[in-house]
């Protein structure tokens, strides 16, 4: 060779790989590499200057002063030469390389070769190829759109990365969608090959990848067709009928095992020029037995590494075109786009080579190391998500309990099923699951983590399949890893009522739905005195929906368990316990004033009460609406200023005033009611009395025994309209004397009058009692009984005065006319005791 060819690089693979005839085939025991570097040749053609001629040799060496004659011969006395003798070889055996100075980048669609490379099985073992760089072209839309990624090709070996830091996936293409217009052009491609049954390797090649504008897009031109035109052979798996192997074999049937597609990948690639090499090893795919060694074992799977600018990468377009249903026995197409140049750190979780070498991790791991590794799918991945424990996929319970924890950097929604181990990994839950039904563990999410405290019932061993989807996401969630746990010795616990909405806390989707914060993380809560409250903030007004689930607590009790306050930025949640272990306490909400939308789950939160129960005479009463205390509702028809601002009203008197203020002056109505199997003398009507002054309304209650009861407010908003709920209070009495009642009242009672005395509507007999009480616009307020009794309006504007019960008498109204008219209205009526009658 003459020393006037410009030579930068020469060298043998760290294997000597290239593909030998058959007649050429031998075992090597070393290689010798060489590197020779012209001055002259570096100064006109620096790695990213003008492009020049480059001369690659190749010849294989018998010993160490053979390698220094024949790089010497080679190159002559231009330039120093770097001679590395790394071992003998044995006989006759030529090797040839092609050393392609091409940039990979998806990016620079217009790069094309002068000239093609054409490598064949025949001439691959002693050809001397010199191979041209062309000048690249590069339209200025696509520089500012897409990263050059230039790099020099270079024969490497797969244990090292070439010169610099190893490129990654990212590096060579941003993301899938940069071959949108390969990937359409190869399955429009290959579906007409398949309907006119054209099955010559060279054709297709040739036709799918028509138009690839590098080495890059040429290959995934190759892997698209694959996955999309050839299945997998699962009845060869099984046995029930012979496996096709060879590639057109493949190609005729359109399925394959996994060696089918490895081996027609191979050739596919040697097609358009592209260093491909079949890869053994163990997997973790069909019939992989979980916690089975691999020691000793044959290896059950092929794959490939391809070279690209220098480095190998790794690909499966096995597992690229689907998976196998096991159950049903068949074939499920799914293109995985995963498994397309899969970075090393990622593709050993799932693939063990039987030569460390193809590994290509700057630190090896071991064959028992890869069977310790937790398995992921490719969704785990594709989904940002992050091991964080345990580090081994086998875990044995400490006190019964197991916790795995993953991060992730965008949201995500999680659930997980816990199930009796099953010998194979791809066998038992399906792949994909709505929701999650185990009741044998916590799982709760945070802002940027996933924990599972895993429970087992009884002793034993279990698989556990985590599952996960983006948060935005309404598809199915996807499993993402698994996990062996072993359980010597179970928790003695309570039951935990199973939660169907996937995790614990705050819901993902919380915040969009309106919901910011909660007073209680996704740990348990423990319940104290068997009461507990919940406040979530909210960043508008939301309507709210409560369920309280325990396994032995029956609906109807339930719902008497729960009261709820709507406010505009607030929502609270009071519950009691009347049972001893787990609750679920599960919230849903909706827009406020979206009436015609869903409600849908924000949090779910577990409770515990081990101490103090709520007795049944304590529950809240029934018939409680959904806004319980002011809020949204009592705001908006200008009903403020209450004198109460939460649900809950207890006393230890008997007695209670609520106020607030009545600023659009409707007409309100208000209702007394408790457990119905309480009977009282008098009607509950009677224990509440109104009195509207000015805006100001003051409710008063007097409760006739101690108990909870409901005290709703309604309003009518629009005349002649009905009357609709504006919240609803719980009064709590603690006290045993029996409150007396208010008198009863009629409509001429109206705003502005106010009863100062007696408050009370059960009047003693043969008893002087002083009535004193405003009456706006009266001319005249009586008392009528036995006699009529006119009251004197003092300087105050009370009409006030002393009436006799008398001796038999039952009742004693107080009327009042107005204006000239003589007619007076009955205001109210007070009730008399009865004297016992002697026998």
């Amino acid at each position: 060779m003459s020393a006037t060819v410009a030579t930068q690089k020469f060298s043998f693979p760290f294997s000597c790989a290239v593909r030998l005839s058959q007649q050429d085939e031998m075992t090597q025991k070393g290689c010798v590499q060489a590197k020779a570097v012209a001055l002259h040749d570096l100064q006109e053609n620096p790695i990213l200057g003008k492009p020049s001629p480059v001369a690659v040799i190749g010849a294989l060496v018998h010993d160490e002063n053979n390698a220094q004659k024949s790089a010497k011969a080679a190159l002559g006395d231009v330039a120093p030469a770097q001679v590395l003798v790394c071992a003998e070889a044995s006989q006759s055996a030529v090797l040839s390389r092609q050393c392609v100075f091409e940039k990979l980048a998806v990016e620079s669609e217009d790069q094309r070769p002068a000239a093609k490379r054409q490598l064949s099985s025949e001439s691959a073992a002693r050809t001397i190829t010199v191979v041209k760089k062309s000048a690249v072209r590069k339209e200025a839309e696509e520089q500012r759109q897409l990263k050059p990624k230039a790099l020099m090709g270079q024969r490497a070996s797969p244990c090292a990365a070439a010169a610099g830091k190893r490129r990654r996936r990212r590096d060579l293409f941003t993301n899938s969608e940069v071959f949108h217009r390969v990937d359409s052009h190869v399955i429009r491609t290959g579906a007409e090959l398949k309907e006119k049954c054209v099955y010559d390797i060279k054709t297709i090649v040739q036709r799918i990848s028509h138009g690839a504008r590098n080495e890059l897009e040429r290959l995934r031109a190759i892997w698209v067709w694959l996955c999309h035109n050839i299945e997998y052979d699962v009845s060869g798996y099984l046995g029930r009928s012979e496996k096709l192997s060879s590639p057109e074999e493949v190609i005729a049937a359109g399925r394959g095992v996994c060696c089918g597609y490895s081996n027609l990948c191979t050739e596919m690639c040697r097609e358009v020029g592209i260093e491909c090499q079949e890869v053994p090893g163990h997997s973790k795919g069909i019939g992989y037995r979980q916690g089975q060694s691999l020691r000793n074992v044959k290896s059950d799977h092929l794959w490939n590494a391809v070279l690209l600018g220098g480095q190998w990468f790794l690909l499966d377009a096995c597992w690229g075109a689907g998976r196998v249903d096991v159950k049903h026995e068949s074939f499920v197409k799914r293109f995985d786009d995963f498994y397309f140049l899969t970075d090393p750190e990622e593709f050993i979780d799932s693939h063990f080579p039987d030569e460390e070498k193809w590994q290509l991790l700057d630190t090896p791991i071991t064959l028992e190391a890869f069977e310790r590794k937790v398995f992921k799918t490719s969704a785990f991945f594709t989904m940002g998500l992050r091991l964080i424990q345990p580090h081994h996929a086998h875990i044995v319970t400490d006190d019964g309990e197991a916790n795995v924890s993953l991060g992730f950097s965008r949201p995500a929604t999680f659930t997980y099923e816990m199930t009796q181990h099953q010998d194979l990994l791809h066998c038992g839950a399906s792949e994909q699951k709505e929701s999650s039904n185990s009741s044998h563990g916590l799982l709760t999410v945070s802002h940027r983590s996933m924990k599972l405290q895993l429970l087992p019932p009884a002793s034993g061993v279990y698989d556990v399949k985590v599952f996960a989807r983006p948060e935005s996401a309404t598809t199915p969630l996807i499993w993402v890893c698994s996990f062996t746990v072993e359980c010597p010795n179970p928790k003695a616990m309570e039951e935990i009522p199973e939660n169907p909405f996937l995790s614990w806390g705050l819901q993902p989707v919380s915040a969009s739905l309106g919901v910011t914060g909660s007073s209680q993380g996704s740990d348990v809560a423990e319940v104290d005195e068997g009461v507990f409250e919940l406040a979530l903030k909210t960043s508008r007004p939301l309507m709210v929906l409560c369920e309280l689930v325990h396994p032995e607590l029956e609906a109807a009790v339930a719902k008497r368990c729960l009261a709820t306050q709507i406010q505009p930025s607030a929502l609270t949640c009071h519950v009691l316990c009347p049972l001893r272990g787990f609750y679920r306490l599960t919230v849903f909400v909706r827009d406020y004033e979206k009436t015609e939308v869903k409600f849908q789950n924000a949090a779910n939160f577990l409770l515990h009460c081990k101490g103090k129960v709520v007795g049944p005479d304590e529950l809240f009463p029934p018939g409680l609406g959904s806004a319980c205390g002011p809020g949204t509702r009592t705001s908006e028809a200008g009903l403020s200023k209450f004198s109460h601002t939460t649900a809950l009203v207890s006393t230890q008197q008997g007695k209670c005033n609520i106020t607030f203020h009545n600023q659009r002056d409707l007409e309100l109505h208000t209702v007394l009611s408790r457990e119905e199997s309480k009977t009282a003398a008098v009607p509950l009507s009677r224990q509440l009395f109104c009195t509207y002054t000015d805006t100001k309304v003051t409710v008063s209650a007097s409760l006739p025994d101690a108990g909870v009861y409901r005290l709703g407010l309604y309003a009518r908003l629009v005349p002649g309209g009905d009357f609709n709920p504006m919240c609803d209070f719980v009064l709590r009495n603690s006290c045993d004397q029996p409150g007396p009642p208010f008198p009863c009242v009629y409509s001429a009672w109206r705003k502005g009058c106010v009863l100062f005395e007696p408050r009370v509507g059960l009047l003693e007999p043969l008893t002087w009692v002083r009535f004193r009480v405003r009456v706006p616009g009266a001319q005249r307020v009586s008392v009528v009984g036995e006699t009529r009794t006119d009251l004197k309006l003092n300087k105050s504007r009370v009409w006030e005065g002393e009436a006799n019960t008398g001796n038999g008498l039952q009742q004693l109204k107080l009327a009042a006319a107005s204006g000239e008219s003589s007619e007076m209205a009955v205001l109210m009526i007070f009730d008399i005791k009865q004297l016992e009658r002697e026998v």
